[in-house]
């Protein structure tokens, strides 16, 4: 089986010399394999295309995939038309339970929840003629998804859909966070929800001067409030902290009791806690995506991680993820670059206190504490955006700055503002060292106006790291990031931050991006919207254990050293808490089995 995609928003043939034709050895010999259509594209014919992949290397942007697809695969779910995307598989949605879905983004998830949810037909890879449902229906006959299906042919499912891009809600309903929820509070659960994700405060401002985290709690608490028969939430966690994090974990799971809730989240830690079982989408994102049979989460999980399916028998990703047990001490003597200064910063109700430190070149300082507390200002300060009470900016060394909502209203391409950033464009490291891994080739041609939030941010990481500076700040580069963008970005900083010879901050409430990028902690304590301290920096084990103490949440480490979040009470949480270790824990072998007894995992 083999597909042809032509990527449209890549695919510029006015730009280019029609390499994909002119190398083609079907066109050669006379056929039409490859032509520009109307739309000024390139069209590819599947039936005589031979897949020698010529056209895939020629072409100048990288917006040809031929793939040649395992032959055991059924018959496509969706496609959305000729050199289109196609979907194979669904999740299963299940009462009673959190089902999680885990894969990068691009690979299908949301047209997944299109056709549960009724608003796409499936097509079932038919696209010359409308497909009926009988015809779907027989092809799901023996499933479990069947009795769904034809609940979804009749129309009589209600979804509620929770959005992964919430920056376009204000934009749709004007009006304050309390209209908006009062709207919406089918369930009767608003004075419930907003109390617990500290929505009582903002109820009455305007809905466009509401900050990341606090408009993606009332995204969730929408989706929550609505009376449906299935809950599709995609991602919950960007801009929210470990804190909150685990609080809208805690309202799924009471949700899921009465209603099944499909959970898209590239947070490891609070999908792997919320969800009873996963299913793992796999592909090559904008190409085709394939959606597994439910597995158990913690197998699930680890399965991914590990880039192997074992039951599929196929490897989906050419590395596995690492998890380092040991300290995260560096064998590098370390210059100082700077000193942090004693530092305080007023704003109206609130007070930022910063005691000091130092920043050491070639290290990735990461940045902790809950939102609210003034890490961001923290960032400020230090790239001389805010001046600090008494007057004098903070100008020791220089400072490159990544903030932590990235928007671009320009029409100029992602190449011309790189261009701009940087002369060393055009250098092998480069392009070997940026530009590929964070996989920005294919996007140079783009308007930065026409991206998605995940390209958004992986090109204001780029801009970040293309500036000439001694120190770089980057605030939540994880937002929007799948799991697997967000280990390549850990790589690209940590090496930047040796190539360069600078210090890097990174500002992060993913416990794992945290885990993986940082050789110490600064960590923010305080009353979250009244005044923050900032401490530091510590030993890695040392920094989590006082933060996760100040929020009385613990890790441990199963036998692959991934960091997982132990339940609230549990038999390991009760003893890494009065041992005074919430992180970096030896646990033997009968605790880790006692603690995935008591997660309903089994042994």
């Amino acid at each position: 089986m083999r597909i042809a995609i032509v990527h449209k928003d890549r695919c510029h043939s006015r730009k280019c010399g029609q390499e994909c034709i002119a190398y083609c050895p079907r066109v050669r010999t006379g056929d039409e394999t490859i032509q520009i259509g109307e739309n000024g594209r390139a069209e590819i014919s599947e039936e005589l295309c031979v897949g020698c992949g010529i056209c895939v290397k020629k072409c100048p942007f990288e917006a040809l995939d031929i793939i040649q697809l395992p032959e055991e695969l059924d018959a496509p779910i969706h496609r959305y038309g000729p050199n289109s995307f196609v979907l194979y598989g669904l999740p299963q949605p299940v009462a009673g339970k959190v089902t999680g879905v885990l894969g990068p983004n691009g690979i299908g998830k949301s047209t997944a929840v299109k056709i549960l949810s009724g608003q796409v037909k499936p097509n079932l890879g038919i696209f010359e003629r409308e497909v009926t449902w009988d015809e779907i229906l027989k092809f799901y006959s023996g499933t479990e998804l069947l009795s769904y299906l034809q609940q979804v042919a009749k129309k009589t499912i209600r979804a509620s859909i929770k959005p992964q891009y919430i920056d376009f809600i204000p934009k749709v309903f004007k009006g304050t966070v309390g209209e908006l929820l009062r709207s919406n509070d089918e369930r009767k659960m608003l004075d419930y929800y907003a109390k617990e994700l500290t929505l009582d405060t903002i109820l009455d401002k305007d809905l466009a001067t509401l900050s990341g985290g606090e408009l993606q709690r009332v995204a969730l608490t929408v989706a929550l409030s609505k009376e449906a028969d299935f809950y599709f939430l995609d991602e919950v966690t960007p801009f929210l902290d470990i804190y909150q994090r685990m609080i809208a974990a805690k309202l799924i799971r009471e949700l899921a009791d009465k209603h099944p809730v499909i959970l898209v989240e590239h947070d490891i830690a609070i999908l792997d806690m919320v969800a009873e079982t996963v299913h793992i989408a796999y592909g090559k994102p904008a190409a085709f995506g394939i959606i597994t049979r439910p597995k158990g989460v913690r197998i699930g999980v680890n399965q991914y991680l590990e880039g192997f399916v074992a039951e599929e028998n196929v490897r989906i990703r050419d590395y596995p993820v690492v998890f380092e047990t040991r300290g995260h001490e560096s064998d590098v003597e370390r210059e100082i670059l700077m000193q942090i200064p004693e530092m305080t910063k007023s704003f109206p109700g609130f007070t930022l206190k910063v005691a000091g430190g130092e920043v050491r070149r070639g290290e990735v300082l990461g940045i902790v504490g809950a939102n609210g507390i003034g890490k961001s200002t923290f960032a400020k300060l230090l790239a001389g955006v805010e001046t600090p009470d008494g007057g004098k900016k903070f100008d020791t060394v220089t400072v490159s700055y990544k903030p932590q909502y990235v928007t671009a209203a320009t029409s100029d391409t992602v190449e011309f503002l790189l261009r701009q950033a940087t002369k060393r464009f055009d250098s092998s490291y480069y392009q070997h060292e940026i530009l590929e891994p964070l996989g920005l080739m294919p996007l140079l041609q783009s308007e930065a106006k026409n991206l998605s939030g995940g390209e958004l941010q992986r090109v204001a990481i780029a801009l970040c790291l293309s500036r000439d500076a001694d120190l770089y700040i980057l605030d939540e580069p994880s937002a929007h990031l799948d799991v697997e963008q967000r280990l390549v970005t850990t790589k690209v900083i940590k090496r930047a931050a040796e190539d360069k010879g600078a210090g890097i901050m990174v500002i992060d409430h993913d416990m794992y991006t945290i885990d993986m990028i940082s050789e110490r902690l600064l960590v923010f304590d305080g009353n979250p919207g009244a005044n923050g301290l900032a401490t530091g920096p510590f030993e890695m084990k040392d920094g989590m254990n006082k933060f996760l103490g100040l929020l009385g949440i613990t890790f441990r480490r199963d036998k692959t050293g991934r960091p997982r979040i132990n339940k609230p009470d549990s038999y390991l949480d009760r003893e890494q808490k009065a041992a005074g270790e919430y992180y970096y824990y030896n646990i033997d072998a009968a605790a880790l089995a006692a603690a995935a007894k008591e997660d309903g995992e089994g042994e």
